[in-house]
């Protein structure tokens, strides 16, 4: 006997008041429930399992409409289609279409910025995101940071990076890095939905020289140990903040931004030591450093000039001073040499002037012990073992230059 369809007509749906499912055939059902609503089903099974596919809500799917769509429904299963699995992957695929478009009027700049944005507060140096927007706005941007982000191929990465692959190999490595970080950003908002075009394995690996192969190592400029004290003894003799502050650093062996930012809430000293707080460092973990006599002088010298607690007040006062007034007091006399080079300079006479353990040494300069079973054994932060060190060093800048090439090997205790 052939199954009964089209059992619901529009009369009797109206008078239908009973809670329950009434069937119309092939699958087509319309639930009443106790509050008088009904709505539209299309029941099936799938793997042993019945499930139902929601059609709207009566009347305002009319029951003619309900019929085309459960029609749609057997449709789909024929195709060997699950329809309620069908619908939402549509449905996602309208939504990443219309990211899509959306991003068809998003361009690669505006990708960057939001980029930054959002990974600000990961960044331990409020530097980086300038860092990242320079090297974006001097070798991307002019050739596609108006561009759809969706319409970044490798041809334009490629107009980007080969001006620069060979000559600054270094910065483009950088370039690629950041074009590719943005454009998996884009991707994982759907206003991309092709492959990254910045990627380098399988990609860019394929079309340009490894960095490795074409890259010359380079390091910061030092001065050799044995011109640092007739170089110190003429900086003590300036008396500028610029001077004091660069004489700070080569006496501290620290980094420039972590000197040029220190604050007077840092400093104590009745017992000669600076904290540096986490956030400052690069390794992001607090850091004391042993000051020597002439970094007390020095302090002692500037705290008259205190202004909104910067140790070292720029121009303005509202912030430390800047490199630049380092750079260009350095570069006065020595035109060659960066002030990150005189880590190098107290590192090197580390090695080749005393017999002090490269583990004090590389602590002295705040940098993390990679090795394993040397870690394990450092206790603290050797402070007392840094302070005997820095000492030593103090003594070596402040010696004659006929003296600086002829200090004998210093040994600790």
């Amino acid at each position: 006997m052939a199954k009964t369809i089209k059992r619901l007509t529009d009369i009797k749906i109206k008078r239908l008041s009973e809670p329950g499912a009434y069937p119309d055939g092939e699958g087509l059902y319309l639930q009443v429930v106790r509050n008088g609503s009904k709505s539209w089903f299309y029941r099936y099974e799938t793997g042993g399992k019945g499930r139902k596919k929601g059609l709207g809500s009566y009347p305002t799917v009319s029951l003619e409409n309900a019929r085309k769509s459960a029609q749609k429904c057997r449709e789909l299963r024929q195709q060997g289609f699950d329809p309620i699995d069908h619908t939402k992957l549509r449905i996602k695929e309208e939504h990443a279409q219309k990211q899509i478009d959306k991003a068809r009027v998003k361009t690669f700049r505006q990708c960057a910025e939001e980029y930054i944005e959002s990974r600000k507060p990961e960044w331990s140096n409020a530097k980086h995101a300038n860092q990242w927007r320079n090297t974006l706005s001097s070798y991307a941007f002019p050739h596609f940071g108006d561009v759809p982000v969706a319409d970044v191929d490798v041809t334009l990465v490629l107009e980007a990076l080969r001006p620069i692959w060979q000559t600054k190999t270094e910065t483009a490595t950088r370039v690629r890095q950041r074009i590719e970080a943005i454009l998996d950003y884009a991707t994982a908002l759907h206003y991309r939905d092709t492959e990254n075009p910045a990627r380098w394995k399988s990609r860019l690996d394929k079309i340009l020289p490894k960095p490795t192969k074409i890259k010359k190592v380079s390091h910061h400029n030092a001065m050799p140990y044995t011109e640092v004290s007739e170089y110190f003894r003429t900086l003590k003799q300036k008396e500028t903040i610029a001077a004091h502050a660069l004489a700070f650093i080569i006496l501290t062996a620290t980094r420039s931004g972590e000197a040029r930012g220190a604050r007077w809430d840092e400093i104590d000293l009745e017992q000669a030591i600076w904290t540096i707080p986490a956030e400052r460092m690069k390794a992001r973990r607090e850091f004391r450093v042993p000051l020597s006599v002439q970094v007390i002088e020095i302090l002692n010298q500037m705290k008259p000039l205190e202004r909104e607690g910067w140790v070292f007040p720029g121009l303005s006062g509202h912030k430390g001073i800047s490199e630049a007034s380092l750079r260009n007091l350095l570069k006065s006399t020595h035109p060659d040499v960066t002030t990150h080079g005189f880590r190098s300079t107290f590192r090197d006479w580390c090695a080749e002037m005393t017999s002090y353990p490269r583990e004090i040494a590389e602590t002295a300069l705040a940098h993390v012990i990679k090795n394993k079973a040397e870690a394990a054994y450092q206790r603290g932060d050797l402070l007392e073992r840094r302070r005997r060190l820095m000492e030593a060093w103090e003594g070596h800048l402040l010696a004659t230059s006929n003296n600086a090439d002829v200090i004998p090997i210093l040994k600790e205790g």
